[in-house]
């Protein structure tokens, strides 16, 4: 066995994120235990990991405590999208409040490194634009998004208090809007929609007039940095942005998904929904400084990779 081999338990391991991560994980030559309930992840996402002898698949919610013996653990349990975290608001805080207790209380146990798949939905609808890790955000705590925004503020909250209260070696990771290919068809995110709009041959929906901005990170780039920030050393904890700073408007990037799907049709605009953000758009001076990491993969390359993987998932 090899002296640098360990056990890495992956919470929400069969969604978009965590799949991906299981994947790079597995190249490592780590055993990999991943931990989903399937309410948004899916067992398509891994199945090509299911007959490695070093992976393996448990149902399980994090909501309830687990009791493995690992070395790290990756918490990305928690929908992701509008679409999801708002169908059963209660359950989502539940997941970021309880499964990060839970999961910090198994990391207390058997003295696990945990990082934390925080997000920038913390800094809310922000009024210093681009966002760095100082800014406390400024997040409404009764709206219909608060379930994840606020779950996830106080998942740090605790993360932070298990690190100085029982000296437990976090990581906090404030994850932008990524995408690429297992992102789910129907969780609502901005590219999903305009790709599988486009390739239905469908309008694609645009809210407001399509101004609000958004950074979009590949999903290769987005692992890349989330494990650099596991194999920092002690001293370093987060929160860490990890995003790409390249800003686009909404407009922009439908125009982007017409372009490249050859779709012919055609931006249908509806109301903007409530407490979406205007602007987002990451500080990552501290990912290039402390992890030595910044985005490889432009909007123009990651895109055909993402929809081609939905022109397959469709015609199935």
């Amino acid at each position: 066995m090899r002296g640098d081999r360990k056990r890495i338990l992956v919470t929400g391991g069969a969604g978009f994120l965590g799949s991906h991560l299981c994947d790079r994980l597995i190249e490592q030559g780590h055993d990999v235990l991943c931990v989903d309930n399937f309410f948004t992840g899916s067992k398509a996402n891994v199945e090509h990991l299911l007959s490695h002898p070093r992976f393996e698949l448990m149902r399980h919610d994090v909501t309830f405590p687990l009791y493995v013996e690992v070395d790290e653990i990756y918490n990305l349990a928690c929908p992701a999208s509008p679409v999801h975290y708002q169908h059963d608001p209660v359950q989502t805080t539940k997941t970021s409040v309880h499964g990060a207790i839970n999961m910090l209380g198994l990391a207390k146990r058997v003295r696990a490194k945990i990082l934390q798949a925080s997000t920038s939905e913390v800094y809310g609808d922000p009024q210093i634009h681009p966002q760095p890790e100082s800014y406390w955000g400024h997040v409404n705590p009764i709206g219909i998004r608060s379930c994840y925004d606020e779950g996830k503020r106080c998942a740090e909250t605790l993360f932070f208090d298990y690190h100085r209260q029982h000296r437990l070696q976090i990581k906090v990771a404030r994850i932008f809007n990524t995408y690429g290919p297992r992102m789910h068809p129907a969780d609502g995110r901005v590219v999903s929609n305009f790709i599988v709009q486009a390739l239905r041959g469908e309008a694609l929906t645009v809210y407001g007039e399509g101004a609000q901005t958004r950074s979009f990170c590949y999903v290769d780039d987005l692992v890349d940095g989330l494990m650099r920030l596991m194999n920092t050393d002690d001293s370093v904890t987060g929160p860490i942005n990890i995003g790409n700073p390249g800003e686009f408007t909404i407009r922009q990037l439908a125009e982007k998904v017409l372009a490249l799907t050859g779709s012919s049709a055609s931006i249908a605009f509806k109301p903007l929904p409530s407490d979406d953000p205007t602007q987002r758009r990451p500080v990552i001076d501290q990912a290039r400084s402390v992890l030595g990491w910044e985005p490889k993969v432009a909007l123009e390359q990651g895109l055909p990779a993402t929809i081609e993987y939905f022109r397959k998932l469709l015609a199935a």
